[in-house]
């Protein structure tokens, strides 16, 4: 039986594809997706790939990956920046591992990108190397099982 990944994404990734794309590449949230579902589908994981701009979904659905999953995948967008209610509601469901992912380099961009909130509280960040990021944190955990 597959192992429950869950991969949350955060506000405005939703606009991927249209949203400054010399920032964040031409692909869609679908195409990462998809991108998503085929390396879990070669790592023996199953996908739960969710997106909201409304910060308090995102904790609902980090909740519930602490009931059913076995990590976590997460694009904060720039909640990642501001929550303290993310940081906390990964730490609710620690040891489950989580690990952040975002398509730019945060530390490239404007200071006040360069933190996270949510860096402390998971197993490891990956930045700025695009929807690749994704597949990397897929296999992190999956080599954590």
């Amino acid at each position: 039986m597959a192992k429950l990944v869950y991969v949350l994404n955060g506000p405005n990734l939703n606009m991927l594809g249209k949203r400054e794309p010399g920032i964040y590449g031409g692909a869609t949230l679908a195409d990462i997706e998809a991108e998503c579902r085929a390396a879990g589908a070669d790592l023996g994981l199953e996908i739960e790939f969710r997106q909201s701009n409304h910060e308090g979904v995102l904790v609902d659905w980090i909740q519930e990956a602490g009931e059913r999953g076995v990590g976590i995948v997460l694009n904060p967008g720039a909640y990642g920046h501001t929550s303290i209610a993310l940081h906390d509601a990964i730490r609710s469901v620690s040891p489950m591992p989580a690990i952040e992912v975002h398509l730019s380099n945060i530390h490239a961009r404007e200071p006040f990108r360069h933190k996270t909130m949510t860096a402390p509280v998971v197993v490891g960040v990956i930045c700025g190397l695009g929807p690749i990021g994704y597949r990397l944190a897929l296999e992190a955990l999956a080599a954590r099982q």
